[in-house]
This record gives structure tokens, C-alpha cells and sequence, in this order.
């Protein structure tokens, strides 16, 4: 980079002045001249979609920098303000989708023409010497070769921080990718058990069925025994297909359930009064609370009911003595919270980080039941934007808690497209 010379060189200084003067008071003829040279250049096809001032950008700035730094030899003086423009200049040949060749030949024809343009003056001024000639050439192509330095690191620095964007895209999907062959392959295992499960169950039903009619056949006086076997395995299977049919609803919906503005209370009071038979019936009392700050909310009721029901059928199945807790509280401005307790067996750390799958159950085969129940709750919860969570421990009872929005918005749920790694690998 030049710097300024001896006092034996000071007797250029007027003569620089002068030729700085004239380059300016040519700014826009040479500014033009570079443009239409530009143009006419087949290795720079981007500039055809460019508008004249967008070709322009920011040159006719930078010649007058390069004037400055002429008529006073410090390139120090000007150096940053020519950097600063040189890298902007850079910035929106990017932006304007410029290859770096086409960015590094526009700027040499930026110094073709200023190197032309002296030329020019020493022809016109015969008093501007060769040597003066030269050392103007010099200090015109430090200037421009600082201008091609910043214009092309800024350039290639935007091309990198892209290239870093796509890297960072790409190994976001390829892990986006590995998460949904784990989830596809966990479908497919889960698939296999529910189809082992429903043969397990419909094996089951037969063999029961085959016995009953077996034990008609041998004595007629037992029918009514029979019938009762049979009942009893007909109510099973039910349960299973009512279930199984639940649980593909809740899987195959893909729109935002409708929400509807209904009053809480009245879901309370109506919950309340359908289990409270069958808790008495067991020998369970059912304790309840409904936080009076809680009105209306606008959500899916039928969900909601189906959540409550779940959880509350849930705990009075695995709860042999005690209580039965049943809540509804309000959570700060936004949310609230369906609470379900009881004081029956518990669920081990172990069994909690699987207690919402299909087809899990945290008990033996003694109590019966699908294992799909707490499947279908963590699939509804999803669906009104809430989120679950479960505390217990073995032989203490267990503690479930939902929280859900006061208000359901259309961007919730299903609404948005979602992945399958995001939508079952959602915290619950």
C-alpha cells in the first residue's frame, strides 16, 4: 500500500491536486463510462438486471475518496471511509446475486477507466511530467486495489455465512431425518403390538366363547353360567374396540378441533355428579375442587370431558381404598389446570417414562384394561396446545396433572403442519 514519499517527491503535490480536481469535476462522466463499459462486458451478465443507480451503488463515492486521498497522498486520512464503502458495494453485489469473478472485473474496469482518464489529463496538461503520470497510476491502483480487497473479502464473507446457513439447514434435516426413522421404527413396534394385542384379546374372547358353549353342550343347567363367562369377555372386547376406534380418531384428525366458548363450572358439576356413584360403589370417596376465578373458556368440551374421563376412570381402576381427587384451578392470566389424584397403587420411575404409550399398563393383568387409555389423554392434550405431567411413586398413588390455555388459538394443535418426530416427541 503506498505511503507518502520523500521531500524529494513533494514536487508532485500540485500537479496531483490539479488531476484529483479535474477526476472529480468527471465524476459522472466517469462513472458512466464504467457503467456502459460494464454493459458491454459478456463476463459480467448480472449487471443486465441491474437499474443504472443500482449499477452505480456506490463507486461515484468511493471516486471521490480516491480524489481525496490524490490530492493529499495520505491514504490514511481516507482509507477507512474508502474500506467502509468498498464493503458495502460488496454487501449488495451479493445481495444482487453477483459471482465473485463478475465483482473482481467490474471493479478492474473501475481502474481501466480512471487509468484512462489519466492518461487523458497528462495529454491535456503537458506540464504533468511521465514520472508525475506514474506515480499517479501508483497511488490509483493502491486505492483501487484496497477497494477490490474489501469489496471481495465482504463478498465472500456473505458467501460463507450462507454456506454455514445451509450447513446448519442441512444438519438440522439430517437430524430431523434420523429422529423420524427412530419414530417410524417405534410405529412399526407399536404397530406389532397393538395387532398382537388385538389377536391376544380376540384369541382370548374365542377360547372363552368355544369353553362356554362347551360347558352348555356337557350341562345345560350351567347356561346361565356360560352366558355370564360370555358376557363378561363380550364387555372386554368391547372395551378393547371402543378403544382402539377412540384411539384412531384422536390419530387421524388433522385440523384444529373446534373450539367452542362453554362454561367450566357446568363441565365440573357434571363430571362430578357422574363419578361420584361409582366411586361410592367402590368403597372411594371422591374429593373435589373448582377454583371460582374460572369462567368461561373456549376450547373443544367434548376433549376435555374425554381427558377428565380418562384420567378419573384411570384412577378409580388402579385405586382399591382411599380418594379419589378431582380439580379444576386456574394458572396465572392464560391458563388452568385439570388436576386428577388418587391414593391407589402408584407408578415406579420406571413405569412413568412409559406410562403414556400404547398398549402400557402399569399394573399386572389382575386389573383389567386396554393400556390405551393415558395413550388417547397425551394425544388430546396435544391437540388443545396443553401438556402433561405425572407424579408418583410405588405404592403412594399418583398425581396427574393437565395444563391447558384459557382460549384455544387457530395456530394451536394440528393447525401447523408438524413432523412426526416433533409431534410424538413432544414433552409430556
Amino acid at each position: 500500500m503506498y505511503r507518502r514519499g520523500s521531500d524529494d517527491d513533494r514536487h508532485i503535490f500540485w500537479p496531483l491536486q490539479r488531476l484529483a480536481a479535474t477526476l472529480r469535476d468527471q465524476r459522472e462522466v466517469l462513472t458512466d463510462r464504467w457503467i456502459k463499459s460494464s454493459l458491454r462486458d459478456a463476463d459480467i451478465g448480472h449487471c443486465h438486471a441491474l437499474t443504472y443507480e443500482q449499477l452505480a451503488d456506490h463507486v461515484p463515492v468511493i471516486l471521490d475518496e480516491i480524489c481525496y486521498f490524490l490530492a493529499s497522498e495520505h491514504l490514511n486520512d481516507v482509507e477507512a471511509d474508502i474500506e467502509l464503502d468498498a464493503r458495502t458495494h460488496g454487501h449488495w453485489r451479493w445481495k444482487q446475486d453477483y459471482r465473485l469473478d463478475e465483482l473482481i472485473r467490474e471493479l478492474d474496469l473501475f481502474r481501466r477507466v480512471l487509468s484512462a482518464a489519466i492518461a487523458s489529463f497528462a495529454e491535456d496538461n503537458h506540464d504533468f511530467t511521465r514520472s508525475q503520470e506514474t506515480h499517479a497510476r501508483d497511488l490509483v491502483d493502491d486505492a483501487v486495489n484496497l477497494v477490490i480487497l474489501a469489496s471481495v473479502h465482504q463478498l465472500v464473507g456473505e458467501q460463507e455465512r450462507k454456506v454455514d446457513e445451509y450447513t446448519g439447514m442441512l444438519e438440522e434435516a439430517n437430524r430431523e431425518l434420523a429422529s423420524q426413522r427412530e419414530l417410524l421404527a417405534s410405529v412399526y413396534q407399536s404397530r406389532q403390538l397393538a395387532a398382537s394385542s388385538v389377536v391376544h384379546e380376540l384369541r382370548n374372547f374365542l377360547n372363552v366363547f368355544e369353553t362356554s358353549l362347551e360347558l352348555v353342550k356337557a350341562r345345560p343347567e350351567k347356561v346361565d353360567t356360560a352366558l355370564t363367562i360370555a358376557g363378561r369377555q363380550i364387555a372386554d372386547m368391547k372395551l378393547l374396540v371402543d378403544q382402539l376406534f377412540e384411539y384412531s380418531v384422536v390419530l387421524s384428525e388433522n385440523q384444529v378441533p373446534v373450539a367452542e366458548r362453554f362454561e367450566l363450572r357446568t363441565l365440573y358439576d357434571e363430571l362430578v355428579l357422574a363419578h361420584r356413584v361409582g366411586a361410592e360403589a367402590k368403597g372411594l370417596h371422591l374429593s373435589s375442587e373448582f377454583d371460582s376465578s374460572l369462567d368461561f373458556v373456549t376450547l373443544n368440551r367434548l376433549r376435555v370431558k374425554q381427558i377428565a374421563v380418562n384420567l378419573i376412570s384411570n384412577a378409580m381402576k388402579y385405586t382399591q381404598s382411599g380418594e379419589i381427587g378431582f380439580a379444576l384451578v386456574k394458572l396465572g392470566a392464560d391458563r388452568w389446570c385439570l388436576r386428577v389424584s388418587d391414593t391407589g397403587e402408584g407408578i415406579s420411575s420406571e413405569d412413568q417414562e412409559r406410562v403414556f404409550g400404547e398398549f402400557e399398563r402399569a399394573a399386572g393383568d389382575e386389573i383389567p384394561g386396554t393400556g390405551l387409555g393415558l395413550a388417547i389423554v397425551k394425544e388430546l392434550v396435544w391437540s388443545l396446545d396443553g401438556e402433561i405431567w405425572v407424579q408418583s411413586e410405588k405404592g403412594e398413588g399418583s398425581v396427574f396433572e393437565i395444563r391447558l390455555p384459557l382460549h384455544l388459538s387457530q395456530q394451536s394443535g394440528c393447525d401447523e403442519p408438524q413432523s412426526v418426530a416433533s409431534r410424538l416427541n413432544r414433552a409430556v
